[in-house]
């Protein structure tokens, strides 16, 4: 029980940090975010791409696999 004591103090700690950098007017590191814009727009594209070229075969499987299935 001690350990999630610890790991609950830790955090708080953690979080008055934060707050306390903030109040002081330091910016927090966000990261490479034009980076992330390019790989967002990257996969976006391969997903347009893969769909344009592979749409029909998938259209055509999921169409055959449900005039397969018979109910009652």
């Amino acid at each position: 029980m001690q350990g999630l004591t610890g790991r609950i103090t830790r955090v708080a700690d953690g979080a008055a940090r934060g707050v306390a950098r903030r109040l002081a007017g330091e910016r927090a590191e966000r990261g490479d975010v034009p980076g992330w814009v390019l790989i967002t727009l990257m996969t976006a594209g391969l997903v347009i791409a893969l769909w344009a070229v592979a749409g029909p075969a998938l259209t055509a499987a999921f169409s055959d696999a449900i005039s397969s299935v018979s109910g009652p």
